[in-house]
This record gives structure tokens, C-alpha cells and sequence, in this order.
């Protein structure tokens, strides 16, 4: 028991260190807006806490997801029930970041039966045991919660919670200033003067770590030849694209995890912008002439792309006066774009990038490079085996050298081009109490208080759908973070706290972890909350063979990528 407490307390520091380095503070971000930007932080709430204790039924008849051994290679072999208020989940290999994993969303607990009714596939009727329940979803225009009142944590302020959403940045802060909205995210770098000077409105910095990149399809041509990828690293000023289009403080990215994020720098710096250089590997590959290609991007702006239809048009010209390749711009609705992108449908290049969902390097590199991951085409041995090596080690020290064999292997190899991470920063209403923006994770609105019964925010996109087991857009994502809880969250400064369980504690080997659940919790269909919910949820995202494993795309991505694969997925 005493070596348990200790790796909890190991683990629940990492947590708070990465969540720290990552900026979470917000006095140590700099968002470029001067001494006159405001955050308005919320309280960290206090661990939710229910009253009911009661004993497990001994008629309770628990469920369980069996991999029937782990050749499959993925880092799951079973998740039992053992009783109505107990999980096991054992594992193939230690895994140090599992309490921040089960923290994200997307693993989130929906009740065995609604997922049975709708087929594994709630789109657009979640049911969860989160601080507002769905009301309705109009569709092109907003999402809308009522306030569960049986919520066993913090209870919504606003009776009714409104989830909006503006493709361009302009549109949002109009709906601010005009005080139809209480928060938006992502002001453009050209708002955030105005949003200065007017004392009704605030700036809430985001500390959130986050990468903009250039993404290659190897299976395509030219993109399958190594020197066209890397000519094109070495010929893209990627320190003009940040200095034109992102807020002061935002970096030009050295690697593709930001080095806020514990062993996200290990390794070689990026090319230098090289364009003579970059000219004559192309030339050495074939083509001293340049050649035809597109550049694929979704006009959603997110922190780390504040303004995409400039930095495609900025990247389409420098190609061009570079290194003579002619690029035709294609704009993409955003669904189908993720789509695409990420299951390496997309010829040409895209522009894409992500922002930290939980608080370790895994969730940047593991996600991206995996062996199971078609979003750069043939996966590439050379990233993905000191990844998923690394990736079962508890100690970041003994980890960093294969994060840096990694690292160096992503430089040379060129799968995509990291351009920036980007400081960013969220709006709200002087108003509002308690407004925050969290370095990982959703913002909960339940924390926000603008004194009346309705809460309205602006967001930069309509959600793809509101079964987030099958998405990973951020706009889906939060929609959904309001209805649907997982086993583990995120305070408002990012720190790992229990959620829906009160504990999961590992063996001393980080290969089995028992999670412990709060009792009383019923869902907002007024179902009682208990261990066979939990196996459900996690075999409709994890069993490729279950009948509940349908969703949106059917793809599941952060269900593969993060536990190392779906479990039956050739069956």
C-alpha cells in the first residue's frame, strides 16, 4: 500500500509539474498583449464529493472487455467490473500517464443502455452525469444545456448554458461587444487591442501548449521521396509566417512538442530556412522545375492558426518564389477535412495542428507517430518504436534518450513541417466571474458566473457531432465536455483530479489500475451511474468487433492511437 500512495503521489506531481512548466499560471505567459491583458481565473474547484456509500450488491453481475492476450500490440488486455463501484483495467506494460489519459474527454461515460439503444452511436443525444445536460442542438446555429440540479459537484450558475459559434474572429468579438455573448474563443491578433481598450471586455490567457504544422501523405508522390519533403522544410521561412501572423510571445517550433512539455525538445533543432539549399534538393530529387501540388486547410480558427486562410496564402507564395512549386489552395468543410486528413486521404499538403489534451509528451508524439496512425502515410519504424518504448517508462529522465532518438528520426524522416506554437488567449465580459481559459483539457461553464440565468459562448465551429468517443476537434470536444464526464479531470489550472471515480490506484508495476467509483451519481436520464457504464463506454471506443463501435467516422481515433491500437481491429 505504501509503495501505491507513493507512485499516486508521483503521479499526481507530474501532472501538476507539466501542467506548471506548460504556463498554467498565466503570470509566466506572455499572450503579447502588455501589461494592460487581464486573466480572470477561476477558483480550482474543490474534488467533488458525494454522501452515498453503500455496499456492492452481490447479485450485481459485472461486465468486461478481454483482448485475449496482447499480441495485438495495443496497451490494453481487459477492463472488468468487479463490482458495481470497481474497474480494473490491466494493462500490457506499465503506462506512468494513465490517470492524465483517462482525464481527457474523450473517454468520457455514457450508460450502457443509451449506448445500446442508439446503436454506439449517440451523434446527437448524449447523455452524461456532467453540470448541464443537452437540450437542444439546432443545427448551423447553437447548442443548448439546461443545468443538471442533481449535479453531485459544483452546480452551473446560469440555469440555461449556449454554445455558439463565428468562423471568423471578427464575428465573435462582435457578439461579445454587442453583449449577445459572455466569452469567445481565440480573439485574432488584430482584436486583442480593441478588446484592450474596452472596459467592458477582458483578455484570459491560454497558456495551452500547441503546434501548427505542415503535414506530408507519404503514400502519394512527390510526397513519397524524402529530399521533396525536406527541401520543402528547408525552403518555407517558417520565423516570417510567425512574425506576421501570431501574437507576440509565440515561437517558431524547434520540434513538434513544445518544450513546455516535459522531454517534448529532446534532440536536434529543426532546418534552418535554407532556400538556395532547399532549391538544389529538389533539383537532386527530379525536379529542378518545381511541380504541381495543393495545399489543403479547414477555415476554422484555432489557437494555433489564428488566421488560416493568410498563412496558406503566406505558405502557397513562398513555395512558389522558393522553390517553384505551383500549390493550388483548397479549402475544406471542416468534418470532412479532419476526415480526410487524418486517415491520409489528402494528395497534397495539409495544414493542421494540435493543442495538448492531457498534460505528457505521449499526447503530442504518440498520438501523431504511431504505428497505427495513416495520417503521413506508411507509419515510419524509426519514430514509433522508441515512442511506444518511452512510452511505458516512468521515469522521464531514463525516457529522454528515446525521445531524442525520436525527435531526430521525425527531422530526418520529415513526415511534416512544425511552424509555431502559438501564444494564445480567449475573450469574456468583465462581468463574468470565474471566466477562464485551461491549458488542457475543455473549459468547464459550470465555473462561470455572469449573474444571470442564461450563458453564452462563442466558439470558432459548429461541433461535428456530440459523440466525442469518435472525434478530436477541439469545437466537438467542448461541446461535448459539458455533458459527458470521465473517470478522471482537469481543474481550470490543468492539475489531474478524480472525477467519476474517486480513485484508480496502480499495482508496482503501473500494469493494473483499480479505480474506485463515486457512488450516488445518476445520469441526466436519471439511470444510476456504476462499473458496467464503464465498460461499455470504453469497449464502444476500444473493441473494433463490439456492435456499439460505430460512431461518427467509425474511426476512433484517440481510442487507437492512445492505448496503441483497437482492440479485434483485423476481425
Amino acid at each position: 500500500m505504501h509503495r501505491k500512495a507513493v507512485w499516486i503521489g508521483l503521479l499526481l506531481a507530474f501532472a501538476l509539474v507539466a501542467s506548471a512548466c506548460a504556463g498554467s499560471g498565466g503570470d509566466t505567459t506572455d499572450t503579447g498583449a502588455g501589461d494592460t491583458t487581464t486573466t480572470t481565473a477561476a477558483a480550482t474547484p474543490a474534488e467533488p464529493t458525494t454522501t452515498t456509500t453503500v455496499a456492492p450488491s452481490p447479485d450485481f453481475v459485472g461486465d468486461s472487455l478481454e483482448a485475449g492476450g496482447c499480441d495485438y500490440g495495443g496497451r490494453v488486455e481487459s477492463i472488468k467490473a468487479l463490482d458495481e463501484y470497481t474497474v480494473e483495467f490491466n494493462l500490457c506494460g506499465p503506462h506512468p500517464a494513465f490517470l492524465a489519459q483517462i482525464a481527457f474527454g474523450v473517454f468520457g461515460i455514457q450508460p450502457k443502455e443509451h449506448l445500446e439503444a442508439t446503436g454506439g452511436s449517440p451523434l446527437d443525444n448524449p447523455i452524461g452525469t456532467g453540470p448541464y445536460a443537452l437540450q437542444e442542438w439546432v443545427r448551423g446555429d447553437s447548442v443548448v444545456y439546461t443545468r443538471n440540479d442533481n449535479y453531485y459537484g459544483q452546480k452551473a450558475a446560469a440555469k440555461t448554458f449556449v454554445l455558439k459559434w463565428a468562423t471568423e474572429s471578427a464575428g465573435r468579438l462582435i457578439e461579445l461587444q454587442s453583449g449577445n455573448a459572455d466569452g469567445m474563443t481565440f480573439p485574432g491578433v488584430e482584436d486583442i487591442p480593441t478588446i484592450e481598450a474596452d472596459p467592458n471586455l477582458v483578455v484570459l490567457d491560454k497558456p495551452e501548449p500547441n503546434i501548427f504544422y505542415m503535414g506530408f501523405t507519404n503514400t502519394f508522390a512527390p510526397w513519397d521521396n524524402v529530399d521533396v519533403r525536406k527541401a520543402v522544410a528547408m525552403g518555407i521561412d517558417r520565423q516570417r509566417i510567425v512574425d506576421t501572423f501570431y501574437s507576440p510571445g509565440s515561437e517558431t517550433a524547434s520540434q513538434f512538442t513544445p518544450c513546455t512539455v516535459e522531454d517534448g525538445c529532446e534532440g536536434d533543432s529543426w532546418y534552418d530556412f535554407d532556400p538556395a539549399a532547399a532549391k538544389q534538393l529538389l533539383a537532386d530529387a527530379g525536379f529542378p522545375d518545381g511541380f504541381k501540388t495543393k495545399i489543403y486547410y479547414r477555415d476554422v480558427t484555432r489557437g494555433y492558426l489564428p488566421t488560416p486562410g493568410n498563412v496558406a496564402a503566406d505558405i502557397q507564395a513562398q513555395l512558389k518564389a522558393n522553390l517553384n512549386i505551383d500549390a493550388e489552395v483548397v479549402v475544406m468543410e471542416s468534418g470532412e477535412f479532419i476526415q480526410a486528413s487524418t486517415t491520409g486521404q489528402l494528395d497534397g499538403i495539409h495544414l493542421l495542428g494540435w493543442t495538448g489534451d492531457y498534460p505528457h509528451v505521449t499526447n503530442f508524439l504518440d498520438f501523431h507517430f504511431a504505428e497505427t496512425n495513416p495520417q503521413f502515410g506508411d507509419p515510419y519504424p524509426a519514430i514509433y518504436e522508441p515512442l511506444k518504448t518511452a512510452s511505458e517508462m516512468a521515469s522521464a529522465t531514463e525516457a529522454a534518450p528515446l525521445y531524442e532518438e525520436a525527435n531526430n528520426a521525425i527531422k530526418e524522416l520529415v513526415p511534416m513541417v512544425p511552424i509555431a506554437h502559438a501564444a494564445s488567449s480567449w475573450a469574456a465580459t468583465a462581468n463574468v466571474k470565474g471566466a477562464y481559459a485551461p491549458p488542457w483539457g475543455s473549459s468547464m461553464f459550470n465555473f462561470w458566473d455572469n449573474g444571470t440565468d442564461t450563458l453564452v459562448f462563442v466558439q470558432g465551429a459548429e461541433p461535428i457531432s456530440l459523440y466525442c468517443a469518435d472525434e478530436s476537434d477541439g469545437e466537438s470536444l467542448r461541446a461535448c465536455a459539458q455533458v459527458v464526464e470521465a473517470l478522471y479531470s482537469y481543474t481550470p489550472t490543468g492539475e489531474v483530479q478524480p472525477q467519476l471515480a474517486t480513485a484508480c490506484e496502480p499495482n508496482d508495476e503501473l500494469t493494473v489500475w483499480t479505480c474506485s467509483l463515486r457512488q450516488g451519481v445518476v445520469f441526466h436520464d436519471g439511470s444510476a451511474f456504476d462499473a458496467n457504464d464503464v465498460v461499455a463506454s470504453f469497449s464502444a471506443g476500444l473493441d473494433a468487433s463490439s456492435p456499439l463501435h460505430t460512431g461518427n467516422s467509425g474511426v476512433f481515433d484517440y481510442y487507437n492511437y492512445l492505448w496503441n491500437g483497437l482492440i479485434n481491429a483485423d476481425g
